[in-house]
C-alpha cells in the first residue's frame, strides 16, 4: 500500500507541514502514501486535516490538496499503516482511502468466473485459485502471482526481458478459463468519476432537493400565508395557549431537515471539534442549532406567558432554509469544481478503449484487443478517424494526424514511414501501419496526465497562508458572532432609541440579539478564500495542456509570472538544432592543394573523414552526430565499420573530445601495409585544439574560421596525430518564429539573453538575424557557465526564466527561478524543468509566460472578492449599519455565503476562455484573425501603451535609456517589422519613421529583413 516515492518531489510548489523544528527526532526509513480524501469543502478542511496529523508521531510531512481530494503523507512504517492513517483521517470526519502505488513491472487484474466454475461443490472454491496461480507461476517470466478470491483480484509481478506486458498474462489466465482485465480500467473510471464529482454532485443535489421540499412550506407558513387575510386565521389557530398551527407544523417540518438532512454536518463538526479544530460545517451546525433551539424553547415557554394573547417569534424558516441555500450552494459549487478538471478528464478520455493489432509477422491476421493490454513491439492498424492508441513510429502508409490536444498543434501534422506518432491524437482520413515503442504508462498521454495531476495537487506559496487565515476563520467569526450577541443586548438594554428592527412585531431583544449573532456565524465563508487558489491552479493547468504547456505544479505557476529576464539558450531552442556540414577547409598535405570542396576523397582525406566520424560517434553533442553523419554519408556508409575501434575516449563539455582510433588506414601509416594501426584524434572549437591540445591553426585557415563565424556558422577543428587535418564549418537555421518570439518577450517587459557554447563571432550572427542585443549575448559557454550566468542574474534581483533543451542545459535550467524545456513530443519526462512545451516552439515560451500571468492575475482576483464579501458581509451582519436601516437576515446570510464559494470557482473557470496573445499566435493559427480574447487582449494592449508612453519620459539615472529606447519603442517593433508573421503595420509620422530608423526596425510597408538561412550559403 505504501510507496517510498513520493506523489511531488519539489518541497518548494506545496506546502509542506515538516515538523522536526517542534521537538521531533529526525526520522529516517519513512515511507509515503497517497490517500483519496472525500468530503473537503474549504480551506479549513485542509488545515483540519494537516493540523490533526501534524502533531502525531511518526508523521514526519502532510500534504493535502483540495481540488484533487489527495493527501499525501510521509510516516514511519513502525508506528503507521497506511489503513491506519485513513481511519485517523475518518476520525476527522472525512472519507479517507489509501492509494495503491503504480509498481514498476507488477500488474494488478481483475479476474471474473471464480466462484464455482472448476468445482460446482466447493465452498470456497480455493481450487480456481489454486489453478490460476500455478498456471502463472509456472509460466516463464512470471515472477509472483497472488491472488484473492474475495476480492476477485491477482497481482502479478513478471520480468519485462521475458514478458511483454500485461496482455501476455491476460491469455495465460483466459488459457485456464477465466476472463481478465485490467484493474487500472476501473480506476480510470473511479478517476473520471472523482474529477467530475459524479458522487458529490448526486448527494448535494439529492439533499437540496428533500430539504427545499421541507423548506418551502416552512417558508410559506411562516412568511407569505399570515399576510393573506383568509389563511391568516388557519396559521394563527390556537392549538394550545401560546402554541399555534402554523409553528407546530413549522415545527414537525423543520426536523427532518435538522436532523435528518443535517445530520451530516452535524458528524463533521463534532468529528471537527473532537480533534480540535473548526470548519464550515461548524459555523453551519452553530448557526441552525441556535435558530431551532430558541425556537423551540420559545415555544415550550409560550403557555406560561403572562400575556394571553402571546405570540412567539419562531425562527424555523430560517434552520430550514439554511441548510437548504447550503445544500444548493454545495450542489453548485461541486458542478463548478467538476467543471475546473475538465481539460484533465479530456485528457484521461483521449485513448481509445479498443486498437487493432496484428498478430502474425506477415501482418495478414487483425485483432481487436482493449488499448490497455497494448504492446511494445506490437504492430497497430490505425483506419481514418480512429485514435492512437499509443506512441509509435509509423512502418506503412501516410496520414495526416490532429495532434491539438496533445501538443496544442493547431493544424494537423502530416506522417509518412518513420514519422513518429504520439497516443491520444487523432488520424486523419489516412490508413498506416504503426510499431508500439511507447505503452500503458510510458507513453506521452501517459506522462502529461501524470505532470497535471502533480500540478493540480500542488499548492502554490500563496496558498498556504490562505489556508492558515481558513484554519483560524471559523473561531475568529464564532467569537465575532458571541461579541455581536452580547454587544447589542448591552446597546438593547442601556440604549433609550434602538434600531427599527427591535420595534418589529413580535420581536424581542433576546431575540433580535440572537438573529444578529446567527447572521455573523452564517455569513462568514472561509470556502471563497480557501478555493481561491487551488481552483484557479486546477482550470489554468489543464488549458495549459489542451495547449501543450505543461506546469508541474503552482509553485513555478507563481514564480514564472514574475519573470523579467529570460536566458535562451542557442542550439534547438533559438535555432532548429539541424546542424550540417557546409563547408570543409582541408589543411595542405603530401603536395595536395587546399581545397573547401565537400567530400574531397582524395588519399588521406577519405581515412581523415573515417577516423574523426569514428570518434565523434561516441560523442552525444548535436555537433558531433552531424559530423559523424555527414562523414558516413560521405563515404557511402550506414554506419562506423565493426573493424574500427575507439580507445581511450574523453569528453570535455562545451569544449570537445579527445581518442586514439585504432583501424586499418593505409594512407595515414603507409608503412604499416596490410596491418592495423593507431592514430590520435582531437575534435573541438578553437581553444580547445590551439590551448589545451596546442595546435597552431595556419593564418589562412584563421581567416577561413573567421569568415565562417561571421556567417553564424559553427566551426570545429580536427586534429589528427596532432596535427591540424581539417576545419569543418556547420550551420543551423533559425527558426522561423524566433524574431517574432523575441520581439513578442520585450513587449511583456522581459529583458531577453542568448546563452551558447559557440564562438562569439557565431553567437553574434544569430543575435543579429534575431533582434538580440551584443552586450546580451553570452558566447563560449559551458553548461556550469550557463548555471552560473542565471546565478548571477538572480543575485542581481532579476527574476531569471531559462530556456534550454533539459539536456545540456539542466544545471541551468534547475539554477532559474523557472525552467523552461523545449521537447520533440513524446519525452516530456526532464525533471530539471518547471514548465515542459510540448512543441519546440519559442512561441510557446510566450505563451506559457502570458498563461502564468492570467493565472496569477486570476488568484489575485479570486482573493480579493473574497476578502470583500467578508469584509462587507460580516460588518452588515453584525449590526452596524443597524442606524441607517441595513441588516441582514440569517436566510439572507446563508444564501450569500452560499453563493460566495460558488462566485470563486465560477470565476476561476473564467481561464477556460484563455487564448494566446495575439503575438504569439503563428498566422497559419486559425485563431489568428478572430475575436477570441478580444477583451481581455484589448484592455491589457490599452494598459501596455500607457505604461509604454509612461516610460518614454524616464531615463535611468545612469543617463541609459531604457533597452530599445522604451517599451513605447518595442510595441512599435512588434507592430511594424516582420510582416511575415502577419502582425499589423501601422501609418507612422516622421518623428516615428526617424525613431524606428535609429533603432534599425524596417518601416511599415518595406520589405522585411529574410531570416538569412546559413545552411544555404557558399563557403
Amino acid at each position: 500500500m505504501a510507496s517510498s516515492a513520493p506523489l511531488l518531489d519539489n518541497a518548494d510548489d506545496l506546502d509542506v507541514l515538516s515538523f522536526g523544528s517542534k521537538g521531533k527526532e529526525k526520522m529516517t526509513g519513512l515511507e509515503t502514501v497517497q490517500l483519496k480524501v472525500e468530503g473537503m469543502t474549504c480551506g479549513a478542511c485542509v488545515a483540519s486535516i494537516e493540523s490533526g496529523l501534524k502533531d502525531q508521531e511518526g508523521i514526519a510531512s502532510v500534504k493535502v490538496a483540495l481540488l484533487a481530494e489527495r493527501a499525501v503523507v510521509e510516516y514511519d512504517p513502525d508506528r503507521w499503516t497506511p489503513a491506519k492513517l485513513a481511519e485517523e483521517i475518518e476520525d476527522m470526519g472525512f472519507e479517507a482511502t489509501p492509494i495503491e502505488p503504480v509498481v514498476a513491472d507488477t500488474v494488478q487484474l481483475q479476474v471474473y468466473g471464480m466462484t464455482r466454475v472448476l468445482d460446482p461443490f466447493c465452498r470456497e472454491c480455493g481450487a480456481c485459485v489454486a489453478s490460476i496461480e500455478n498456471a502463472l507461476r509456472s509460466a516463464p517470466g512470471i515472477i509472483s502471482a497472488v491472488v484473492s478470491l474475495a476480492t476477485e483480484r491477482a497481482s502479478v509481478t513478471y520480468d519485462p526481458s521475458v514478458v511483454a506486458g500485461p496482455r501476455d498474462i491476460v491469455e495465460l489466465i483466459e488459457d485456464v478459463g477465466f476472463d481478465a482485465t485490467l484493474a487500472s480500467d476501473e480506476n480510470s473510471a473511479m478517476q473520471l468519476q472523482s474529477l467530475a464529482r459524479t458522487k458529490e454532485i448526486q448527494e448535494w443535489k439529492h439533499a437540496f432537493v428533500r430539504s427545499f421540499s421541507f423548506g418551502l412550506p416552512v417558508f410559506l407558513i411562516s412568511m407569505i400565508l399570515p399576510m393573506i387575510p383568509f389563511l391568516r386565521p388557519l396559521v394563527n389557530f390556537p392549538i394550545l395557549r401560546g402554541v399555534y398551527l402554523g409553528d407546530t407544523v413549522c415545527l414537525f417540518l423543520t426536523i427532518p431537515v435538522q436532523f435528518g438532512i443535517g445530520l451530516r454536518f452535524y458528524r463533521s463538526a463534532w468529528r471537527a471539534i473532537k480533534h480540535k479544530s473548526a470548519t464550515m460545517d461548524v459555523l453551519v451546525v452553530l448557526g441552525t442549532s441556535a435558530a431551532f433551539l430558541y425556537s423551540v424553547l420559545v415555544m415550550l415557554f409560550a403557555p406560561f406567558a403572562s400575556d394571553p394573547s402571546f405570540h412567539p417569534k419562531v425562527f424555523f424558516d430560517t434552520c430550514t432554509m439554511l441548510i437548504t441555500f447550503i445544500s444548493f450552494g454545495r450542489y453548485l459549487e461541486n458542478v463548478a469544481k467538476g467543471q475546473t478538471s475538465t481539460a484533465l478528464s479530456r485528457l484521461l478520455s483521449l485513448a481509445p478503449s479498443q486498437a487493432i493489432i496484428y498478430t502474425d509477422a506477415e501482418c495478414t491476421k487483425e485483432k481487436k484487443v482493449p488499448t490497455e493490454l497494448i504492446q511494445v513491439g506490437d504492430v497497430v492498424k490505425v483506419v481514418p478517424g480512429d485514435k492512437i492508441p499509443a506512441d509509435g513510429v509509423v512502418i506503412r502508409g501516410e496520414s495526416a494526424v490532429d495532434e491539438s490536444m496533445v501538443t496544442g498543434e493547431v493544424v494537423p501534422v502530416a506522417k509518412s514511414t518513420e514519422s513518429t506518432v504520439i497516443g491520444g491524437t487523432v488520424n486523419g482520413k489516412g490508413t498506416f501501419d504503426m510499431k508500439v515503442t511507447r505503452a500503458g504508462k510510458d507513453t506521452a498521454l501517459s506522462q502529461i496526465v501524470h505532470l497535471v495531476e502533480e500540478a493540480q495537487t500542488s499548492k502554490a506559496p500563496i496558498q498556504a497562508f490562505a489556508d492558515t487565515v481558513a484554519g483560524y476563520f471559523v473561531p475568529v467569526v464564532i467569537s465575532l458572532g458571541l461579541f455581536t450577541f452580547v454587544a447589542w443586548m448591552v446597546i438593547a438594554h442601556l440604549s433609550p432609541r434602538l434600531p427599527h428592527v427591535f420595534e418589529e412585531h413580535g420581536a424581542t431583544k433576546f431575540m433580535v440579539c440572537l438573529r444578529l449573532c446567527i447572521s455573523v456565524i452564517v455569513v462568514a465563508c472561509p470556502c471563497a478564500l480557501g478555493l481561491s487558489t487551488p481552483t484557479a491552479v486546477m482550470v489554468g493547468t489543464g488549458v495549459g495542456a489542451q495547449n501543450g504547456i505543461l506546469i508541474k505544479g503552482a509553485g513555478p505557476l507563481e514564480a514564472s509570472h514574475r519573470v523579467d529576464r529570460i536566458v535562451l539558450d542557442k542550439t534547438g531552442t533559438v535555432t532548429l538544432g539541424k546542424l550540417d556540414v557546409v563547408g570543409v577547409r582541408w589543411v595542405e598535405r603530401t603536395g595536395l592543394m587546399e581545397t573547401e570542396e565537400l567530400g574531397s576523397h582524395i588519399g588521406w582525406q577519405e581515412d581523415a573523414i573515417l577516423l574523426f566520424a569514428a570518434a565523434e560517434t561516441k560523442s552525444e553533442h548535436p555537433l558531433a552526430k552531424a559530423v559523424a553523419q555527414w562523414g558516413l554519408r560521405q563515404l557511402g556508409l550506414s554506419e562506423v565499420p565493426s573493424t574500427l575501434e575507439v580507445k581511450a575516449f574523453e569528453s570535455f563539455t562545451g569544449r570537445g573530445i579527445r581518442c586514439d582510433v585504432s583501424g586499418h588506414f593505409p594512407s595515414l601509416s603507409p608503412t604499416a601495409g596490410t596491418g592495423r594501426s593507431t592514430h590520435s584524434i582531437e575534435i573541438g572549437n578553437v581553444d580547445f585544439l590551439t590551448q589545451q591540445c596546442s595546435i597552431a591553426l595556419p593564418r589562412a585557415h584563421e581567416s577561413f574560421r573567421e569568415r565562417e563565424e561571421s556567417l553564424g556558422r559553427t566551426c570545429i577543428l580536427v586534429a589528427v596525430d596532432r596535427q591540424l587535418a581539417c576545419i569543418v564549418s556547420l550551420a543551423d537555421q533559425i527558426k522561423p518564429e524566433a524574431r517574432q518570439a523575441i520581439d513578442a518577450l520585450r513587449w511583456m517587459g522581459i529583458e531577453v539573453l542568448l546563452a551558447t557554447g559557440d564562438q562569439e563571432r557565431t553567437a553574434r550572427a544569430i543575435a543579429d538575424e534575431v533582434g538580440i542585443a551584443h552586450e546580451d549575448v553570452q558566447a563560449g559557454m559551458s553548461p556550469n557557465g550557463k548555471k552560473a550566468l542565471v546565478e548571477k542574474l538572480r543575485h542581481q534581483g532579476h527574476r531569471v526564466a531559462m530556456v534550454g533543451d533539459g539536456i545540456n542545459d539542466s544545471p541551468a535550467l534547475a539554477a532559474a527561478d523557472v525552467g523552461i524545456a523545449l521537447c520533440t513530443g513524446t519525452d516530456i519526462a526532464m525533471e530539471a524543468a518547471d514548465i515542459v512545451l510540448m512543441k519546440a516552439d519559442l512561441l510557446d515560451v510566450v505563451a506559457a509566460l502570458d498563461l502564468s500571468r492570467r493565472i496569477f492575475r486570476q488568484i489575485r482576483l479570486n482573493f480579493l472578492w473574497a476578502t470583500i464579501y467578508n469584509l462587507v458581509g460580516v460588518p452588515l451582519a453584525m449590526g452596524l449599519f443597524l442606524p441607517w436601516g441595513l441588516h441582514l437576515h440569517p436566510m439572507m446570510a446563508g444564501a450569500a455565503m452560499a453563493f460566495s464559494s460558488v462566485s470563486v470557482v465560477a470565476s476561476s473557470l473564467t481561464l477556460r476562455f484563455w487564448r494566446r496573445p495575439r503575438l504569439a499566435r503563428r498566422p497559419d493559427d486559425p485563431a489568428f484573425d478572430k475575436g477570441e480574447g478580444a477583451l481581455s487582449e484589448l484592455t491589457g494592449g490599452v494598459v501596455e501603451m500607457l505604461k509604454a508612453g509612461w516610460e518614454t519620459f524616464f531615463v535611468d539615472r545612469s543617463g541609459r535609456r531604457h533597452r530599445s529606447g522604451g517599451r513605447f519603442r518595442q510595441l512599435l517593433r512588434t507592430e511594424r517589422s516582420h510582416s511575415e508573421y502577419g502582425l499589423l503595420g501601422t501609418d507612422s509620422s516622421p518623428e516615428d519613421d526617424a525613431v524606428m530608423m535609429e533603432e534599425g526596425i524596417p518601416l511599415a510597408g518595406a520589405a522585411s529583413p529574410m531570416v538569412r538561412n546559413p545552411g544555404l550559403m557558399g563557403a
